[in-house]
């Protein structure tokens, strides 16, 4: 069982015990659904300064809208469009300090000015990507970048070869 608390401890340790209760929560689940859904909460419940979390799912053919935490969003992300569509397509964790400079991006929450999208890949195949946005522009920074290609990592560890 979940129970929300307030963390402490440095970056890294705070970092570590998100990690745990990641894998705490998906350990002996099969249902990726469930999974990423906890996944989504869970970050949301850590992050400050955001105003949307969730899952894109590749189907093959493009991104489809998953488990996420935020305002209703975009359904479908054509691969090489917008910021997900773009991590997706290179395959490559984007940090994106002001989403109004970046070409092509495709805006579902006005508020929305930072992102960062980091992608899900398992066993040489795309499954999808993580995305976060945040109304502060430049929010998201190295460490974050770290930590949360560490939670897709664990994430992905639980996650069928195919999910789309």
């Amino acid at each position: 069982m979940f129970e929300a608390g307030q963390y402490s401890g440095t970056r890294e340790e705070r970092d570590h015990a998100v990690l745990s209760q990641l894998r705490g929560l998906i350990y002996g689940e099969s249902s990726y659904v469930a999974n990423l859904a906890n996944a989504a909460a869970l970050l949301r419940f850590y992050l400050d300064e955001i105003n949307w979390v969730g899952f894109y799912l590749f189907d093959d053919h493009e991104l489809v809208l998953g488990p996420f935490q935020g305002l209703p969003a975009c359904i479908r992300i054509p691969l090489g469009k917008g910021v997900c569509g773009t991590s997706a397509e290179r395959r490559e964790t984007l940090r994106i300090d002001d989403v109004h400079a970046f070409p092509g991006h495709i805006a579902c929450d006005a508020a929305s000015m930072s992102e960062i999208v980091v992608p899900i890949v398992k066993d040489d195949r795309l499954l999808g990507v993580l995305d976060i946005d945040s109304p502060i522009k430049s929010r998201f920074n190295e460490a974050d970048q770290v930590f949360l290609e560490q939670f897709v990592a664990v994430l992905t560890e639980q996650l069928p070869a195919a999910i789309g």
